[in-house]
């Protein structure tokens, strides 16, 4: 008998097959894959950004947590995220638990393609997202409860965060909101689920924000192209078919993408008279988190007029962090919260019926004020407010729950920062050579330490320390006679310690 119903599921959904475009179908798969290709890419990114001796913890995390949400997603988090029938506004009920009864119908949010590939697709951004947000224990946190972390906290924020714009019978939904692929559910949600994370896991040991820079700047660069690639499948794809709609989603990123990098590296310019890599990626990802929720609602020159202001906007809130003293080492409150909000208010400002209308389903959109819409602006305000306060309240109560549990403290030991979590926990190393002296201060072909320096803004990554005292002294050293040698000896070199590789 259950062989019989299979089959003719099976049966049925092979006769439901002409109800979707094949083109429609195969672009989305591919717009899938690529979005799965910002896992890696933010692994890469987040290593390159820390030091050398936490850099494999963070790719670690980034691709246990993918893990984690692929499970939690069949379990129940796409029921909970999108299942037709829960009317509360809130959150899904179970109808689609374990994806029963997932298969060939059309999905909940486009008749363009089946439930079951949307499921998929959706997936793909909770991965992403949950990997966003694990950049919030940079440095400092254990890696064991962040994973179990992760699962509740897409149980228990994101599927709600994603239900309310994009759920038939979300409230934002109902209240028209604007989010065309995730300013609140993805980029906030990240954003500002790090920034509660971080807070609640405290400040990293002041020995440690002396100097910090990345450790490997050509990595920050190649997780940074990897994830413009992706994105262009997560905004492209979020018009869910190949449509006119999808091509202009990927034009406004695009776009974006490149004013907010160029702008970014302009201001850093102004302070240091360097053209930095780090800057004009953090302002590359910057246009890229804006164009998530504008991208398919927006004319071309409103995405340059949103990449150009949100380079500006999200570079100076790296200093938020220091005005609240949160330890955001890897600025996910300035690029992704800001950049979300930022996206969400564009939708206000630009949206246009036409260009929402260039899917074929979304014929209904209202727009914003170019196309006289007025009320857009509070309705998107609205928005912004709830998804904020609930994100950090409730991230930051599961955050602390689980730091109760015995055995489930968030953080390493001060040893295991001094360490590095790579050592204390993975066992591992991104980079495994000998090295030279465990910490940068004590470094010295010509002696046991930097007489002079100049220590950088505490956890600053864009500064960079001053050792130009240092290398006159090492000239000036290295330069005067001994009163014990000739002139034919060379003078003796000190062993360098070798730390365990």
């Amino acid at each position: 008998m259950v062989l019989r119903e299979n089959a003719l599921e099976v049966l049925n959904a092979i006769l439901k097959k002409s109800e979707f475009d094949r083109g429609d179908v195969s672009f989305i798969i591919v717009a899938g894959a690529m979005v799965s290709f910002m896992i890696p890419g933010l692994a890469f990114l987040y290593s390159g950004l820390a030091r050398r001796k936490s850099a494999l913890s963070l790719i670690w995390v980034v691709t246990a947590s993918n893990s984690v949400c692929i499970f939690q997603w069949y379990f129940w988090g796409y029921s909970l995220a999108f299942s037709p029938t829960a009317t509360n506004g809130f959150i899904g009920n179970l109808a689609h638990f374990g994806l029963m009864d997932v298969l060939g119908d059309p999905s909940p949010g486009s008749p363009l393609i089946p439930d079951l590939l949307y499921a998929f697709y959706q997936m793909e951004f909770a991965c992403v997202t949950v990997g966003l947000l694990m950049g919030g224990i940079a440095e400092r946190g254990r890696v064991l409860p962040a994973i179990i972390f992760s699962f509740l906290w897409l149980t228990l924020v994101y599927c709600p965060l994603a239900c309310w714009p994009w759920n038939i019978n979300g409230w934002a939904f109902k209240y028209g909101v604007l989010d065309y692929a995730g300013g609140g559910p993805v980029e906030i949600g990240s954003g500002v689920g790090g920034l509660a994370y971080a807070w609640v896991l405290g400040r990293r040991q002041e020995k440690e924000l002396l100097n910090f820079r990345p450790h490997n700047v050509s990595m920050v660069n190649l997780g940074t192209f990897m994830l413009w690639f992706g994105w262009l499948g997560f905004n492209g794809g979020s018009a869910f078919g190949a449509n006119l709609r999808a091509i202009m989603a990927v034009w406004n990123s695009m776009l974006a993408a490149a004013f907010g990098g160029i702008v970014w590296c302009l201001l850093d310019y102004r302070l240091e008279r360097k053209y930095t890599m780090v800057g004009f990626c953090s302002g590359t990802i910057a246009g890229l988190v804006a164009a998530t929720p504008a991208s398919g609602f927006i004319r071309p020159w409103a995405a340059v007029i949103m990449g150009i202001i949100t380079g500006a906007v999200c570079n100076y809130a790296t200093k938020v962090k220091f005005l609240l003293r949160v330890d955001d080492a890897l600025d996910l409150f300035a690029e992704h919260a800001v950049g979300g909000i930022l996206g969400l208010l564009m939708n206000a400002f630009f949206a246009s019926r036409s260009i929402a209308a260039l899917d074929g389903v979304n014929t209904n959109v209202p727009g914003g004020w170019v196309d006289q819409h007025w009320k857009q602006l509070y309705v998107q305000v609205a928005y912004i407010c709830a998804t904020c306060s609930y994100t950090f309240v409730v991230t930051a109560l599961i955050v602390k729950c689980i730091n109760t549990i015995p055995g489930l403290h968030l953080r390493t030991t001060v040893e295991g920062e001094k360490l590095g979590l790579d050592e204390v926990e993975i066992g591992e190393f991104a980079n495994d050579y000998i090295e030279v002296r465990r910490d940068f201060m004590d470094w010295t072909a010509f002696g046991d330490g930097i007489a002079a320096y100049r220590p950088s803004t505490a956890d600053d990554r864009h500064d960079q320390p001053d050792l130009a005292q240092q290398d006159q002294q090492q000239n000036i050293r290295t330069e005067e006679p001994s009163p014990d040698t000739t002139d034919e000896k060379s003078p003796e070199l000190p062993q360098a310690d070798a730390a365990p590789p």
